[in-house]
């Protein structure tokens, strides 16, 4: 039995978040994506301005990742499409959090 290969990335339209529960990718295909906020807990951290300031780039792969410099968060788009919520240890989140406190 052989194994299809993806030749085509998934490539991001626009984000949006939803209710302050759920973040929104729409891909250039026309599929839309819905994740629990509770996967990345930066964004579930973040106001609505840090939300919002995010950019596309690729990586050297040409995979779309999704990147919020403000909240030092780099989401790439095969994850949100396996299912795959942060990796973050809860050490390196509650640092980033006290660091946070402090501004």
């Amino acid at each position: 039995m052989s194994a299809a290969t993806i030749e085509i990335q998934p490539r991001v339209r626009e984000i949006a978040f939803t209710d302050d529960e759920m973040l929104s990718v729409r891909l250039i295909d026309g599929r839309i994506v819905l994740i629990p906020l509770g996967w990345y807990p930066r964004l579930a951290q973040a106001t609505q301005a840090e939300r919002q300031d995010w950019r596309v780039f690729e990586d050297s792969d040409e995979r779309d990742i999704i990147h919020w410099e403000q909240l030092d968060e780099l989401i790439p788009v095969i994850a949100l499409l396996t299912g795959t919520p942060s990796r973050e240890s809860k050490r390196s989140f509650d640092n980033w959090l006290a660091e946070r406190s402090k501004k």
